[in-house]
């Protein structure tokens, strides 16, 4: 057995095996293989726990549902490791990546359980409460970073019924969320000083954009008094975003709404 195909037996027998624990060890063995084989980028241990404490749909986080990493480690059955170096979490063979890729059925639904994931944890009532201003402790919410910057990434992969109405609940209320600061940080593009102490006007509308989920652009131009020309700090219109992104379905749909203003300025002219 020396390249995927040979272990595909020996990986399908370790998957049944963590599928036979039964109950919770199953559910976290699964899941966690789920997140590390799916996510957008490496995760460290402690995101992957809090991940797997997520009660999709609750609004606030049990921390007693966060189990250890031993026993993450444990419930996988030798498929995971982790990196000590950098405290991320891996498969342990990258033949066990291709196995998984090439047997989509094993978790047919990862993107948007990810995405329901991510969006139930941004939504949770104390970190509504933040504003863009405060640096909440990476310890006390090691999620928050891989939520904020990717929920949009597993969403307009498989956008389900749960969890259009969990982002529509986001993208709502997004001026002033802590995720907001979060991801303009990530814009390195621009050199603008951001003062967080004032909104931003990336709201909703300029992240649906980003990330090109078309689903909820089409439902926020719907909303009463929505500013389809809106511009945030940078002077930037959803438009601008759509295409900064190459989201071509988005451009469309921003382009077929009577009031757009596809030739706005931003501060750079």
């Amino acid at each position: 057995m020396v390249d995927g195909l040979g272990l595909e037996d020996a990986y399908g027998a370790t998957l049944g095996r963590i599928k036979g624990q039964g109950g919770e060890k199953a559910r976290l063995g699964m899941a966690a293989l789920m997140w590390i084989s799916h996510s957008e980028r490496p995760l460290k241990a402690e995101e992957v726990c809090h991940a797997l404490a997520i009660e999709i749909g609750s609004p606030n986080l049990n921390v007693d549902n966060a189990p250890s990493i031993g026993a993450l480690l444990a419930c996988c059955q030798g498929l995971v490791v982790i990196e000590k170096e950098v405290s991320t979490v891996r498969l342990i063979y990258f033949t066990l990546q291709e196995y998984l890729r090439t047997h989509p059925e094993i978790f047919s639904a990862a993107h948007s359980t990810m995405a329901e994931t991510c969006m139930t944890y941004l939504n949770y009532q104390h970190l509504q409460a933040f504003s863009t201003s405060p640096s909440p402790e990476p310890q006390d919410t090691p999620f928050l970073e891989y939520s904020s910057l990717y929920w949009g990434v597993h969403a307009k992969r498989n956008l389900s019924d749960c969890a259009k109405q969990l982002a529509f609940k986001l993208v709502e209320n997004y001026n002033h969320h802590i995720s907001t600061k979060i991801l303009v940080k990530t814009q390195k593009m621009y050199g603008y000083a951001v003062d967080f102490d004032k909104p931003s006007l990336f709201g909703g509308l300029h992240r649906a954009s980003f990330f090109g989920i078309v689903e909820i652009v089409a439902y926020l131009v719907e909303l009463e008094g929505c500013d389809i020309n809106q511009m945030d700090f940078m002077g930037n219109t959803p438009l601008h975003w759509a295409a900064w992104n190459g989201q071509e379905r988005v451009i469309e749909t921003l382009l077929g709404r009577s009031g757009i203003s596809p030739d706005k300025q931003d501060k750079c002219g």
